[in-house]
């Protein structure tokens, strides 16, 4: 497949991509488009834990649609940076190699490209094969990246024309570290129209929003626009999916735009591990006509591109020196044995949740024990380490409770907790729920029934004391997005109010707290208390 790019002077610059061998189309029929798409990757090319997913996958996945149609184009939402050590290593430049690789379309910036400067960004978006497009912030001021990202790209697909405009959260501003001279505009339907329009202007019918907004804003914005047909959205991981279990919504999702027309918006989960099908048919006017797709899930019996195999193989060799790159040090001995952690305060705990709340300036944290997976020896601790403490790739949560809802959080955090016939806590059933905390000081009774266990709960105030929590008072609250999500059974965080899930990952955030805390040596201090059992 040949692709030309043909710089056309205007009011803005549009970039004109020829895909495959350009065919006139009667303007009677229907023209038929299958969009495949991305969003969220976060550095994960290498396939999960369960075998599925993986940068390979995708590509023969990828490669199999392209021989089946005959008009398709490959997007991607946005947030390719942050995740892995595959970002730590690279800084943007394994997707850079990965997404030449695959023939990537388009892409849309999401938040975490800004995490490391305009530089590490302006080298990703000059490294790319295809264009980047966003709409909503000005680069003109930035002697960086001046130039390098269109409002719009049109791209030419078999003579039909698409329009792909872009759009990143506004939210940019306070969630990533974008230079001060990049300007956000925050009204993102004002933003989008004003592109429609020019692009109509254009000739151009068949128009793309590629986003990293957030599934509820890409409604808005979907709802809120007249010209546009399809949503390509990112930032929320949103899983939309017919057939899957988990799926959050049927895909795509069908909404009617402000002139009464159709309009479908689409996400793909995270992480590589599904990669959006949608199949649309637009009328000689440019109207969607019909429509169907899904999510495929890249399964462990896809057999992997070798290209993309070996690419990945390559970008991987130096990460195992870098899971040996000391951090820091540990002044004592850091518990995380599970008979411990599952059960009672423990010192890596109390370390993890500081770091949290050093991270975010929230006043209370939260860490679910099953997510604390090793001990760390006093010494020397290497990134590795850290990953094997914090395995699971979990990103940074922030939100506001009640002092109501904290209490319900704790007591679903110590409902699983057993006392054996002696009246000692049962340490060989202890569920990974059970909360380490920072900012607060809680006790509990094991012997009570589930739901009435805390005794008491106390804040840390800004004087530096503890004193009874408010029921009706709102905190502020950071944990790890599963636990937001209502993993291990905190559905109570599930509803929470300025909920933001996409922070930085929690294993870095810990690493870089004990790299600038070092020797760290955190105590047992009574944030926890079991008041019934004998075994306190």
């Amino acid at each position: 497949m040949t692709r030309k790019i043909v710089i056309v002077l205007g009011v803005l610059l549009v970039a004109v991509i020829a895909i495959g061998a350009v065919s006139a189309q009667d303007d009677e029929e229907p023209f038929r488009l299958t969009i495949m798409h991305t969003n969220d990757v976060h550095g994960h090319h290498e396939p999960q834990r369960d075998g599925n997913g993986g940068a390979a996958r995708e590509a023969t996945v990828v490669n199999q649609i392209r021989d089946e149609v005959e008009n398709s184009l490959l997007l991607d939402g946005g947030d390719r940076f942050t995740g892995t050590l595959f970002h730590q290593q690279w800084r943007g430049q394994d997707s850079v190699q990965i997404m030449n690789a695959i023939g990537y379309d388009a892409m849309t910036l999401g938040n975490h490209e800004f995490d490391d400067g305009s530089q590490i960004l302006a080298d990703f978006i000059n490294g790319l094969n295809f264009p980047v497009v966003t709409a909503n912030v000005d680069f003109s001021d930035n002697e960086l990246l001046a130039g390098l990202v269109d409002p719009w790209v049109v791209l030419d697909v078999n003579g039909e024309n698409v329009g792909i405009i872009g759009l990143v959260t506004p939210e940019t501003e306070i969630l990533s570290s974008p230079a001060d001279d990049l300007v956000f505009e925050h009204d993102l339907i004002a933003v989008t129209q004003n592109a429609v329009d020019e692009l109509t202007a254009m000739g151009v019918d068949k128009i793309i929003l590629l986003t990293h907004i957030g599934f509820a804003a890409d409604q808005m914005v979907a709802q809120g626009v007249s010209g546009v047909d399809i949503v390509v959205g990112g930032h929320t991981n949103t899983f939309l999916s017919n057939i899957y279990a988990g799926a959050e919504g049927e895909y795509p999702l069908v909404l009617e735009s402000a002139s009464g027309e159709p309009v479908l918006v689409v996400q793909a989960s995270t992480a590589t591990v599904y990669l959006g099908r949608l199949d649309v048919e637009f009328d000689a006017n440019g109207v969607l006509s019909d429509w169907e797709g899904d999510a495929i899930l890249l399964s462990r019996y896809i057999t992997p591109d070798p290209e993309v195999s070996d690419i990945v193989a390559g970008l991987a060799e130096p990460i195992e020196e870098l899971r040996m790159t000391p951090v820091g040090t540990a002044g004592v001995f850091l518990t995380g044995d599970r008979t411990v952690c599952r059960a009672q305060e423990c010192n890596l705990g109390n370390l993890i949740t500081d770091a949290l709340r050093n991270e975010t300036g929230a006043q209370i944290t939260f860490q679910n024990a099953g997510g604390i997976r090793a001990d760390i020896d006093e010494g020397e601790v290497t990134l590795g380490e850290v990953l094997t403490v914090l395995p699971f790739g979990n990103l940074v949560s922030t939100f506001e409770l009640t002092g109501e809802e904290v209490i319900a959080a704790l007591e679903n955090g110590v409902s699983r907790i057993t006392l054996g016939d002696d009246g000692l806590i049962d340490r060989s059933d202890l569920s990974g729920r059970f909360p380490q905390v920072s900012g607060i000081r809680y006790s509990y009774d094991a012997s009570a029934e589930p739901g009435n266990r805390i005794v008491s709960v106390e804040v840390l105030n800004d004087a530096g004391e503890f004193e009874p929590i408010d029921p009706e008072a709102v905190y502020t609250v950071a944990a790890n997005d599963f636990m937001r999500g209502g993993g291990d059974g905190y559905e109570v965080f599930v509803t929470a109010a300025n909920a933001y899930d996409f922070g930085r990952p929690l294993d870095q955030v810990v690493a870089e707290y004990i790299e600038a805390n070092s020797p760290v040596a955190p105590e047992v201090e009574g944030r926890i208390t079991e008041v019934n059992g004998a075994d306190r």
